[in-house]
């Protein structure tokens, strides 16, 4: 027994590390999510660690777990850079947006379904384009659809969207017109919401469906003129 007591007492370190790397994460992802450090940016293990009061092997662990999400991408002899999406990484996470979320949707059962953190998410947006703050619009447009995908109940697919949007903001990142890009998408999340409300599944998920596929057209074509084919 205290053979066993002595190496759980080793994992104990390991416990902290793991936790301590894991909130490094969470800080470093959204920075990135809200474009503090942009695409193709490289992450200084020095200043950041210094930032944040960590240790090099925290910090780095951090990395680790942030490119296993493909936020970040490790460059041999280069260092650590914030992620350049191509065009067809683009195309992919749109291909799973579709997947997971007109599923969610299809499957939602029988109404009347929970959509105030929907509704909540539509009225950000609404604020966001009172005040002319499109970087916020991009913020309340992915919230809508994270709380949309909340609906089916699954933490394992809440985990793999919330991956998913944090790479689609990497795009919103590069695009230089963040209005064009978001603007026309409120008034869809907002038919979107009105179908659920009325308890319509099949209409909010064709309506769904058209967005993705209008968003994957818009998205695409600002962001190829801005990276090109090769990313």
């Amino acid at each position: 027994m205290a053979e066993q007591l002595t190496s759980l007492a080793e994992d104990r370190a390991l416990l902290g590390r793991t936790s301590t790397a894991e909130r490094v994460s969470d800080i470093l992802r959204s920075r990135i999510a809200e474009g503090f450090f942009p695409p193709g940016t490289r992450l200084s293990e020095d200043s950041i660690g210094g930032a944040l009061g960590v240790s090099r092997n925290t910090l780095r662990e951090a990395f680790r777990l942030l490119t296993h999400e493909r936020l970040l991408v490790h460059e041999l002899n280069r260092g650590v850079f914030v992620r350049v999406l191509t065009v067809e990484d683009v195309e992919d996470i749109y291909r799973t947006r579709g997947l997971v979320e007109c599923a969610v949707v299809r499957g939602l059962g029988e109404p009347p379904y929970d959509v105030d953190r929907l509704a909540e998410a539509v009225a950000q947006g609404q604020r966001a384009t009172r005040e002319g703050d499109w970087k916020a619009l991009g913020t309340a447009n992915i919230h809508f659809h994270r709380e949309l995908v909340a609906l089916a109940g699954s933490d394992r697919t809440d985990e793999l969207m919330r991956s998913v949007f944090a790479e689609l903001r990497l795009a919103f990142h590069v695009v230089d017109d963040p209005r064009r890009l978001h603007e026309p998408y409120l008034a869809r999340n907002q038919q979107i919401l009105q179908a659920l409300e009325t308890g319509d599944r099949a209409e909010a998920e064709r309506l769904l469906a058209v967005y993705l596929r209008d968003s994957l057209e818009r998205v695409v074509e600002v962001y190829r003129r801005r990276v090109g084919d090769d990313g």
